[in-house]
């Protein structure tokens, strides 16, 4: 179960750091399924973008450092809110797609935070 929830971890970290890093730099010629972001203001990118950036490291890092490892359920739990307003603010652009795609990882991301909570809970580092 621990390296299930650690390869989870790894790949929606680095997906949550590049999609947030994409938040603020906004390239043109993105696919199709990313055409939403260039309808997006400038606050929900900041919002959105740290959120995902903070969240993505913090998927991978307390694990890594063992420091605050319950931080890694937070993280989770957090990127799942950000997935349902993501879901809701597709559902008002009628894209279903996206939407069902916004479910499914905050499905996945709700199994890392009981995972973590319940299942296989990172160790913290020692004091000693």
């Amino acid at each position: 179960m621990n390296r299930t929830l650690w390869i989870i971890q790894v790949l929606f970290g680095v997906y949550f750091i590049a999609v947030g890093i994409t938040h603020f730099i906004v390239p043109d010629g993105l696919p199709a399924q990313m055409s939403w972001m260039y309808e997006l203001n400038d606050t929900l990118h900041l919002v959105s973008g740290t959120a995902e950036i903070l969240g993505g490291l913090g998927l991978i890092l307390p694990g890594l450092t063992g420091i605050g490892p319950d931080l890694t359920v937070l993280a989770a739990l957090g990127l799942g809110l950000v997935m349902l307003g993501a879901a809701v603010w597709h559902l008002t652009r009628g894209e279903t797609q996206q939407i069902v795609l916004n479910l499914v990882i905050a499905a996945v991301l709700s199994f890392v935070v009981y995972g973590r909570w319940k299942l296989s809970p990172l160790a913290s580092r020692s004091t000693e």
